[in-house]
């Protein structure tokens, strides 16, 4: 279970700048006042702060990578649920003409729901979205078997496999909206990036000008974090999957 703060990416890039520009400051203020760096030492500090930066950067990188590669796959399960759901709209013309009226009604309604999922921000929303979703899957696995025991044909199966790939790509669908960034990653990148903004405080000992380059590497921090937050948040953010797929289904089915 994440967070909830990371369903709120701008929450998190105001909160997250705010802590960092405090750790530089620290840094600068405190630290360096307490511990001056001789000459000496100063270029190998230089060496470590180096160090750490590149480690902060990979780290935010490969984190952006994962969120990138989830957005993309609840992309890609949008587009199998719509694919599904077109050709279980079809194969239902093998059914008995009863049957057949009865599973393309509850189809239309299906998509709509699919689609109000994917639009959803609201938590509540999306428990009711869900529970509506799951009372039209009975009834599209009731209304589409209910022919097999008296006709058991070929056609009827086909009809009974389309409507199981259509339950199944909803599950898929589930899954990859549960497959987050773990908190512990987040955890572990924010500890990084605290203590690479207070080397970096602790490296501007001395200038004048320092105190302005306080805010440069939390609010490059902030934005990176905010951005990886949002893109792996499914119901929130600005750059959320967009159901283009089920709403052109949609428009083909009415």
């Amino acid at each position: 279970m994440n967070h909830p703060l990371l369903n709120h990416p701008l929450l998190l890039l105001v909160l997250s700048f705010v802590l960092l520009w405090l750790c530089a400051w620290m840094g600068w203020f405190f630290l360096a006042r307490r511990w001056a760096l001789e000459k000496d030492i100063h270029e190998n500090f230089g060496y470590i702060l180096g160090a750490s930066l590149t480690l902060l950067g990979l780290i935010i990188g490969f984190s952006f990578s994962m969120a990138a590669s989830r957005y993309d796959q609840r992309k890609n399960f949008e587009e199998q649920e719509a694919n599904a759901i077109g050709t279980e709209y079809l194969r239902a013309g093998l059914l008995p003409v009863a049957d057949a009226a009865k599973v393309r009604a509850l189809l239309k309604n299906y998509v709509a729901a699919r689609i109000q999922f994917y639009q959803s921000g609201d938590e509540e929303q999306t428990r009711r979205i869900n529970a509506d979703t799951a009372q039209l899957q009975t009834g599209l696995w009731t209304s589409v078997i209910a022919p097999a025991p008296t006709q058991p044909t070929a056609m009827v199966a086909l009809a009974v496999s389309g409507m199981n790939d259509v339950l199944n790509s909803q599950g898929y669908t589930q899954a990859a909206w549960w497959n987050r960034i773990p908190t512990a990653a987040w955890f572990l990148m924010g500890i990084i990036a605290v203590v690479c903004n207070l080397l970096v405080g602790f490296g501007l000992q001395g200038a004048r000008s320092g105190a302005k380059l306080l805010s440069v590497l939390p609010l490059l921090n902030a934005v990176a974090f905010m951005l990886i937050a949002d893109i792996d948040s499914p119901s929130r953010g600005i750059i959320r999957v967009v159901p283009q797929n089920l709403m052109s289904v949609a428009q083909s089915l009415q």
